[in-house]
């Protein structure tokens, strides 16, 4: 079987074309290694898992994996990658991370994740696969006040344009999936954390500054509450995902949570920081950021009936295996 992930130098793109390649996948990763955090971060996880540039040209160690680097806006080459590769699933990872940026930058948004993500689904109409699996957001629930989140509740209240990008996404998915009967599930992923994490989300920043004693921004004076989801639940869900589409409905749509459906208070994963890197944060405390929502909660039943199966792992598990990972790649003693 050969699956394409777009994204596969990014966090969740890495951890699981390491993981489809331990199971014998043919996998192709197409990235477009922009610079919106550090890229060396990026090739470094892609030196992970067997690729390497040599003058420009991109190398792979083991002959189940081709690396492409190229943009979700080059049409074109994307045509002619499904044309020659006849993917069998398409996990679409690729899209412009963060919140706070899209406040800044919203024209990125609407191009890597609007055009980009219509490229896509222009792509799996042309050549069809068995089931395309995209990366939707908790940002989606936006302002909803209902605990926990189910993907039964309304998302037509998002305070980014990030969010706004995603409910798109679901929607344009919705679209071509009852025009052209294409297998379709979109995850909505509550704050992903664990080893190879994106330096701009709260595990890493926290962790840094702590270390290096500087003081870490905790905003809405630290009344904030988060469905911590560990990236190997994370991964384990999209592969059971991936391999299950929906064909036995008129519309082959599928949309799951996937968190760990256990809600951590800020001040308590702060603390469990500490206590793993030894050390007492310097906090300063400030007014919630636009974007921002105080908490996160996933239902995640209907993901569980599906695939039988339940993100699990702890905090205090997730935040060890972090705090480990970031002292060893960054060489801290």
């Amino acid at each position: 079987m050969k699956v394409l992930i777009t994204g596969i130098a990014g966090f969740i793109g890495f951890h699981l074309g390491k993981k489809l390649l331990n199971e014998g996948y043919e996998v192709v990763g197409f990235d477009n290694l922009n610079d919106y955090y550090d890229v060396q971060l990026k090739v470094d996880r892609l030196k992970e898992l067997g690729v390497q540039d040599d003058n420009n040209i991109w190398v792979s160690e083991n002959q189940n994996l081709r690396f492409i680097q190229a943009d979700l806006l080059e049409k074109e080459v994307l045509m002619n990658l499904f044309e020659e590769e006849k993917f069998d699933y398409v996990v679409h990872l690729a899209s412009q991370a963060g919140v706070r940026y899209s406040l800044t930058e919203p024209q990125k948004y609407i191009d890597s994740n609007i055009t980009g993500f219509l490229n896509i689904l222009e792509c799996c109409r042309n050549y069809p696969v068995k089931h395309l699996v995209f990366a939707s957001s908790s940002s989606v629930y936006g302002l909803n006040s209902k605990i926990p989140f189910s993907v039964e509740d309304r998302t037509d209240s998002p305070v980014s344009i990030y969010a706004a990008s995603k409910k798109a996404n679901e929607l344009m998915a919705h679209t071509y999936s009852h025009l052209f009967k294409i297998p379709t599930t979109g995850l909505r992923f509550f704050t992903v954390y664990g080893p190879w994490g994106r330096p701009d989300m709260a595990m890493h920043l926290f962790t840094e500054a702590i270390i290096n004693d500087k003081p870490i921004k905790v905003f809405n004076q630290g009344n904030l509450s988060r469905d911590f989801t560990y990236i190997d639940d994370i991964v384990e869900s999209i592969n059971r995902v991936m391999v299950k589409p929906n064909i036995k409905d008129d519309l082959p749509l599928n949309l799951f949570n996937i968190g760990n459906n256990s809600p951590e208070k800020l001040g308590d994963f702060i603390e469990t920081i500490e206590l793993e890197i030894g050390k007492k944060a310097q906090k300063e405390f400030l007014p919630m950021q636009n974007g921002d929502v105080e908490r996160t909660f996933a239902d995640v039943q209907s993901l569980i009936d599906y695939i039988g199966y339940k993100p699990q792992t702890s905090i205090n598990e997730g935040i060890c295996n972090f705090v480990n990972w970031y002292k060893g790649y960054y060489q801290v003693s």
